[in-house]
């Protein structure tokens, strides 16, 4: 039910699009702004998505988080997603908080992402990856694609071109699993698409 006496919410951050980005992160939308802990996406410092990062790609979870100020470390963080040619952004460009927490099951989409207009900057993106069923309702609702078993992918067309959406687990501690069991789903899809795309012989690889 659509609460109108609530503020929407517009996005505060730009979409994260480094040249030659090969996969598309896509989340709901950003935490209320009192639970950042830096200035770009995943921000709260109890989420697990930058250990999560760290663990596949350096076999250490702690390997982004800055313990002495409690943050994490955000400029390392927007290196190694250019290296490995990894663009981030949400599904929802503006919200209502229903129950005013970071919880996506409160969260009402009044504005959509538009998600082709994001690959058109990213010619060579064929796989998106999505990590809960709200930043999956875009997709779903839009696009008609069905959301995938986890750790697995299904194919759509969207813009003229063929991309893969893969389903992730939440990188939310509330997500019931063990953050190296999260990694390892991580690290097989970085694997599966660098074998499909062969980016061995690339600059930007996974």
């Amino acid at each position: 039910m659509t609460a109108t006496h609530i503020p929407i919410e517009h996005h505060p951050l730009r979409p994260f699009l480094p040249q030659g980005a090969r996969l598309l992160m896509l989340g709901s939308f950003p935490p209320p702004r009192h639970r950042w802990c830096m200035d770009f996406f995943y921000p709260n410092r109890s989420n697990m998505m930058w250990e999560i990062y760290g663990e596949v790609f350096f076999g250490d979870s702690q390997r982004f988080v800055d313990v002495e100020h409690k943050t994490f470390r955000q400029a390392e963080i927007e290196a190694l997603l250019v290296e490995k040619g990894i663009a981030i952004y949400d599904t929802a460009t503006a919200v209502r908080r229903l129950s005013g927490n970071a919880s996506d099951k409160d969260l009402e989409i009044v504005e959509r992402t538009d998600v082709a207009a994001l690959l058109a900057q990213l010619p060579l993106c064929h796989d998106i990856v999505c990590t809960g069923q709200k930043s999956f309702s875009v997709l779903t609702e839009d696009y008609g694609v069905p959301i995938p078993k986890m750790g697995q992918f299904n194919t759509f067309a969207i813009a003229g071109r063929e991309v893969r959406l893969w389903r992730m687990p939440s990188s939310s501690r509330a997500y019931p699993m063990p953050l190296k069991e999260k990694a390892g789903f991580y690290a097989k899809m970085f694997s599966h698409i660098a074998r499909i795309e062969n980016f061995e012989n690339q600059p930007s690889k996974l």
